[in-house]
């Protein structure tokens, strides 16, 4: 990916995440929120690049961050530095605690052993949006071909009733809710693969 090309998804993924509850409470308030979330998504974005975990849709309207991860693999002194870099450009100070223990119980809904999908982040672009687009549809593919490839069942999570409507129209099954501190709902969903379920 050239320099410009990451510089058109990080714009994007910054738009984009002015819609999303989770970042709209992270990203601290303030006359300088502009610039945190575009750290965010610059975050995001190089974070998914160095693990090959993003996909962009063939018009370039959506926009996925799909990791291959494990319990195991989330390492905390690894990424310290850059979640030091989080707290001050993007979080603030007094928001770190109260989202590291809404982020604890987040990850204990997700398998404790052995590999998985998880995606991280899934934003369409408003004119991409709709049941007649195939952007989404696409994606969803790409996603289900990864889970059946690997053998291994994907996990995501949205405070958007609507998203999780979509999700679980595409075959996620919504195995949890949970009520977020700020009042919402949480909906954690996954998918799991027939190959997988075999095993199983």
């Amino acid at each position: 990916m050239n320099p410009q090309e990451k510089e058109e998804i990080i714009e994007k993924v910054s738009l984009l995440l002015k819609e999303v509850p989770s970042s709209m409470d992270i990203v601290k308030k303030g006359k300088d929120r502009e610039r945190r979330f575009r750290y965010l998504a610059t975050y995001m974005v190089e974070k998914a690049i160095e693990k090959d975990a993003l996909i962009i849709s063939e018009n370039r309207k959506g926009i996925a961050i799909l990791f291959k991860t494990s319990r195991k693999e989330e390492s905390f002194w690894k990424d310290l530095w850059q979640e030091i870099g989080l707290v001050w450009n993007v979080t603030g100070v007094k928001n770190a605690y109260k989202i590291l223990k809404n982020q604890n119980y987040i990850k204990k809904q997700r398998p404790q052993k052995g590999q998985y999908l998880y995606c991280w982040f899934w934003g369409i672009l408003p004119d991409s949006r709709g049941a007649d687009t195939q952007v989404g549809k696409s994606m969803k593919d790409e996603f289900y071909r990864q889970a059946r490839e690997y053998q291994i069942p994907l996990y995501a999570e949205t405070r958007i009733r609507k998203n999780a409507v979509v999700y679980q129209r595409f075959g996620f099954e919504l195995f949890h809710t949970w009520q977020h501190p700020s009042g919402d709902t949480m909906y954690f969903l996954r998918y799991v693969p027939d190959n997988v379920k075999k095993v199983e």
